[in-house]
């Protein structure tokens, strides 16, 4: 009833209102609890155990050098970010990650100097130029890793024995380096899997490395079936071409020998693919093309490389997706 006693339909009553357009929001429209803050946090939460255990095989210079890179990292995101009057997410724990995974991959004769040009590089060229988290083309880390294997081989690339084996501090190649060039793996199963080999910080305690991966199924962070199908298809195709022919590859010696265990847990579990079947093609190729690099190429691990490629294929391997219609059903028929 009008004020003037005479009857308006609701409808001419919605006619006088005013007409705005309608807005189309784009999704997710799901809600959740995992923020990135909270993913990212509990991922460094997992990270604790390997770099416990890289100042225990490899001393304190182990934890100055993560440190080191994990600061220049989260300064030089929120500098960038300030500078560019952007939103200031230095804060998330993206770049925590970044940093302690960048040290992870250095050894610990790498020179301050290199930790902190490759961390600049990680973050802003790699990541914040390409808009950020989640807008990055690879993995940030690991563009650092292969920024310093290019450019400094000779920094990054040489290794020392952990000091509890009481070894004399002198470089020395890793268990897949030494065996890639004929030599002997020098080292039993039992001490590649808890780490006392040459290597890099992070990667050489498969042991710990699986204590953190199991925090993050555990917490729901991630899904291992990714990072099973990627270090499965590693296995088999080097243990299909061996060194010595057919079905002559050790299985133990890839698995616990160099860092397939940090990189399938750690690097090659993102969130580029929200379908199983996408997942699944993109662990098959990156790890064709590790293992390719571990069987045909002069390098012994591969790991920097496969995943990388599997980061840049990964617009191309989205179309190979099936997606699905809602509204319609699996097979393509339309819901009735």
């Amino acid at each position: 009833m009008s004020q003037a006693g005479t009857i308006t339909s609701p409808a001419a009553e919605a006619g006088k209102m005013e007409k705005k357009p309608a807005r189309v929001i784009n999704g997710p429209h799901v809600r959740t609890e995992k923020t990135t803050r909270r993913v990212m946090l509990h991922v460094s939460i997992s990270l604790m155990p390997a770099l416990l255990g890289a100042v225990y095989f490899f001393g304190i210079r182990a934890l100055y050098l993560t440190a080191l890179s994990v600061a220049v990292c989260v300064l030089t995101e929120y500098l960038w970010q300030k500078l560019t009057k952007k939103q200031i997410t230095a804060g998330d724990f993206s770049a925590v990650v970044t940093g302690i995974l960048l040290a992870f991959n250095m050894p610990v004769t790498a020179p301050a100097w290199v930790v902190v040009l490759t961390a600049v590089f990680s973050i802003l060229v790699v990541k914040q130029m390409f808009g950020g988290i989640g807008n990055n083309f690879a993995n940030p880390a690991l563009m650092g890793r292969l920024l310093a294997m290019v450019v400094w081989p000779g920094a990054v690339m040489q290794y020392i024995a952990p000091v509890t084996l009481n070894a004399d501090a002198v470089s020395s190649a890793t268990v897949l380096g030494a065996v890639k060039t004929g030599g002997e793996a020098g080292y039993s199963y039992l001490q590649m899997f808890l780490g006392e080999i040459p290597g890099a910080l992070g990667e050489t305690s498969k042991l710990l490395l699986l204590v953190g991966f199991a925090y993050m199924c555990y917490m729901g962070i991630v899904n291992a079936e990714a990072a099973v199908t990627y270090i499965v298809t590693v296995l088999v195709l080097t243990f299909i071409f061996g060194p010595a022919g057919l079905f002559t590859g050790d299985i133990l010696l890839n698995l616990f020998g160099g860092g397939l265990i940090m990189g399938a847990c750690y690097m090659l579990t993102d969130y580029a693919f929200v379908t199983r079947r996408g997942r699944l093609l993109y662990a098959v190729t990156a790890g064709i093309i590790t293992a390719a690099i571990r069987i045909f190429s002069i390098y012994p691990e591969g790991i920097c490389f496969g995943i990388l490629t599997a980061n840049c294929l990964a617009g191309g391997l989205s179309l190979l997706q099936k997606r699905h219609v809602y509204g319609t059903r699996v097979g393509g028929n339309d819901r009735k």
